[in-house]
């Protein structure tokens, strides 16, 4: 890529993972524009025209992007699969590269303290999805997807936290009651945008996928598969 601020790299970054459906333009890590609508509409109603929207306003084609940013999950499922599909289907008609971020590490990137961040996520039925970061933002467990009390029981071995996300929001005042000094980010929302930042520095680490690599990333069964299960084993 030549130098000079004209040419640097175009981001589509698309997040369905939560009740927001979230596009956002980047050009490298400077957020040009983004979309944030919680309109209570299905995202397979909204994203392609959040999309057609915003890269019509900023006098864009898909033609122009040079990497799109997809949020993989944990998350909704039927939002999970829809962002996948649909920066399939970009993709491969376009022969854009896709850089995978999940849902977890993006809301990570609200804070930009020195602590050791925890991104929570609700899950339902007294479960959470969870991913803890350094200050670096880089992982410090393995993803978990576990019942709350079960993951406040791995946050005591750390200090200085500061939690994040629906499912943080959802579980305060357990987790105050289980945690000493623990602070909560005001700002919970999952951000396209956010993930795009995350997605460029994946570009240069030359972690990236393509429309037949690309996955979704579920952390557990959906609930239809739990039942079926369960069913099989009474």
């Amino acid at each position: 890529m030549k130098n000079g601020k004209e040419n640097r790299m175009n981001i589509l970054a698309i997040d369905t993972t939560s009740n927001r459906c979230s596009c956002a333009i980047l050009k490298e890590e400077e957020i040009i524009d983004e979309i944030n609508l919680d309109s209570g509409k299905t995202h397979s109603e909204t994203l392609m025209p959040n999309i057609c929207e915003i890269l019509s306003k900023n006098e864009m084609q898909l033609s122009d992007i040079n990497l799109i940013s997809c949020c993989v999950g944990p998350g909704s499922f039927t939002g999970i699969r829809i962002g996948v599909a649909s920066a399939k289907a970009m993709a491969q008609v376009n022969e854009i590269p896709i850089a995978s971020v999940t849902s977890l590490e993006t809301l990570a990137r609200i804070d930009v303290s020195d602590k050791i961040k925890v991104a929570m996520l609700d899950a339902r039925n007294n479960q959470v999805y969870c991913g803890i970061f350094d200050e670096d933002y880089q992982l410090l467990e393995e993803f978990l997807a576990d019942a709350i009390e079960n993951v406040l029981q791995t946050l005591k071995k750390y200090e200085n936290i500061i939690c994040m996300g629906d499912g943080a929001k959802l579980h305060q005042d357990k987790i105050k009651m289980e945690l000493a000094q623990v602070q909560f980010c005001e700002e919970n929302e999952q951000r396209a945008a956010l993930g795009g930042k995350i997605a460029y520095q994946k570009y240069k680490n030359q972690e990236l996928k393509n429309a037949d690599t690309i996955c979704p990333v579920y952390l557990r069964k959906s609930q239809a598969e739990r039942m079926k299960m369960k069913r099989e084993n009474d």
